[in-house]
């Protein structure tokens, strides 16, 4: 065990350099010193609790649910009626109440349109439930009515998705390790380290992005539509404060396409050099969108963002191949942000700011100082304890552990790692466990000479046997480190990964390393005893 060939010697030390030169950069950004430009620069990642940025929480109308799916379950409803064979003529749709209703015209048809209705309701999880009950009443007239199960798990996957898109929304801003996870049944945490524009953040996030094509209703009458009075089956909508139109305009509520079919959306410019949002529809959504500007041609159709009306031109032609372009006085920074929000998805519900909170950069400097003091005295107890109990091979583990804290932070730089003031925390509690191996080797090398082992030999049992006990501390540690990053979030993960990678890193340096040093003073020295 204590013969170390020179290939294996160069190949220790190049792994031990090559973290600590991986480690150089983080260390000169902590002292606030600049790092060569020409140089490569892994910098480690700063949590909230030492770069600052912002903490916000939003929370979701979770109401908008209900009327989400009953607008759905209506074009569907219709879709299906007017799809079947034969077609099932069926009156006006009603959604008051929170229930869907609709007459069949004909009453030889109502057990064919229950079954058209059917398979268009599902199975919720293990409750034995579906989401919608369906039921017949006065003989023609059937009700669709959503069930508690069905929307719970409309409101969880509405959540899930929410959360999604918000850490996609978050991810083009360029940040590095934000937070972003789930409260309760309603709300999302969201920790940005760094970000010096709060303000950017939440108009981003508050955003739902909801892009919608409808048809303009050419039968309302202006003067109907400014006292809030439509045809049947149409909606007025506003237009955007922006916008370079006023007032509102009556649109077809049901027979538009929606922005959800979008592959990729850009901040352009138009002819006249005005910013624009180019988008692009996958296939299905530009098959759609050329169906319906054909169908229209010289009528004109709104575009639709959030419930407000950007533009209304008119469809001059069919716009072929899948692409589009977004007016609306936009700004190049409003262009791009809409950009993101369309790029990321469109949140299935609203959010809001109901909390917000700004760390100042001065506070997560403080942390830092503070962190780094407790680093420094506790490492100096510990290396003068070591350096007195055990003379050389305190030494040599003192060394080791100098090292272990460099490889940490190049290890933590290349993975990309945040490290946050709990982090700092496990540096604190790596250094104490960092020289429990060596505590252990140097302990079971003396008892070996007590028994009258030689000194190669004592050296040689000490660390052999030694590994075993080192490596089933380690391994639980490992497994514990590893459930905190699974289970928990935040800080907690932030812990959890300093904790990881000290342990795995403790071992190399305090065992592989001080043996092959160790290795080297017997073989040069060949002492008669050890001052051990």
């Amino acid at each position: 065990m204590l013969d170390f060939p020179r290939w294996k010697r160069i190949w220790l030390w190049g792994i031990t350099l090559l973290g600590v030169a991986a480690a150089l950069p983080s260390i000169m950004m902590l002292a606030g010193q600049p790092w060569p430009s020409q140089l490569p620069d892994p910098e480690i990642n700063l949590g909230l609790d030492l770069a600052g940025g912002s903490h916000i929480l939003l929370e979701a109308d979770t109401g908008q649910v209900r009327d989400l799916r009953l607008d759905s379950m209506e074009e569907d409803v219709r879709r299906a009626m007017r799809e079947a064979e034969p077609a099932i003529a069926i009156g006006d749709i009603s959604t008051a109440n929170g229930r869907l209703s609709f007459m069949v015209e004909q009453e030889t048809q109502v057990d064919a349109a229950r079954e058209v209705l059917l398979p268009m309701t599902e199975g919720v999880g293990l409750t034995g439930q579906r989401d919608w009950t369906i039921r017949v009443v006065d003989g023609q007239r059937l009700e669709l009515i959503p069930t508690d199960a069905g929307l719970d798990q409309a409101v969880e996957n509405a959540m899930d998705t929410a959360t999604d898109v918000v850490r996609r929304r978050i991810d083009e801003l360029g940040t590095r390790e934000p937070t972003i996870i789930r409260s309760g049944d309603d709300r999302i945490v969201v920790q940005v380290p760094g970000l010096d524009d709060p303000q950017k953040l939440k108009a981003l996030l508050g955003q739902t992005a909801k892009l919608e094509f409808k048809l303009v209703d050419q039968t309302a009458l202006p003067s109907d539509v400014a006292q809030g009075i439509v045809p049947p089956g149409s909606q007025i909508l506003p237009y955007a404060a922006d916008s370079q139109q006023q007032g509102a305009v009556a649109v077809k509520r049901l027979g538009g396409i929606q922005g959800d079919q979008l592959t990729n959306a850009q901040q352009g410019y138009d002819q006249n050099g005005a910013a624009v949002v180019n988008i692009t529809f996958n296939q299905e959504g530009g098959r759609k969108f050329a169906a319906l500007t054909t169908a229209n041609v010289g009528k004109p159709f709104a575009i639709v963002l959030d419930g407000s009306v950007l533009s209304a031109p008119n469809i001059n032609e069919p716009i072929l191949g899948g692409q589009a372009q977004i007016s609306g006085g936009f700004n190049v920074d409003s262009a791009n942000a809409l950009a993101i929000s369309l790029r990321s998805g469109a949140l299935p519900i609203d959010l809001k700011v109901v909390e917000e909170r700004t760390v100042g950069p001065d506070l997560g400097a403080d942390s830092i100082r503070k962190g780094v003091l407790a680093l420094i005295v506790g490492g100096v107890a510990v290396l003068v304890m070591m350096a007195v109990t055990y003379g050389r091979f305190g030494i040599y583990a003192n060394i080791a552990l100098l090292l272990n804290v460099l490889i940490i932070l190049g290890v933590m730089a290349a993975l990309g790692s945040t490290l946050t003031l709990p982090g700092i925390a496990g540096f604190v509690l790596t250094i104490g466990t960092a020289v429990d191996a060596n505590v252990l080797i140097n302990e079971r090398i003396r008892e070996e000479r007590r028994r009258g082992r030689r000194v190669v030999q004592a050296v040689e049992v000490g660390y052999r046997e030694a590994q075993r006990a080192i490596l089933d501390a380690n391994v639980t540690n490992v497994i514990a480190g590893v459930l905190l990053f699974l289970f928990g979030s935040g800080p907690i993960r932030g812990f959890a990964i300093v904790l990881i990678i000290g342990i795995v890193t403790s071992v190399f340096t305090a065992v592989t390393l001080t043996r092959m040093w160790v290795a080297g003073y017997l073989r040069k020295h060949r002492p008669a005893d050890l001052n051990i």
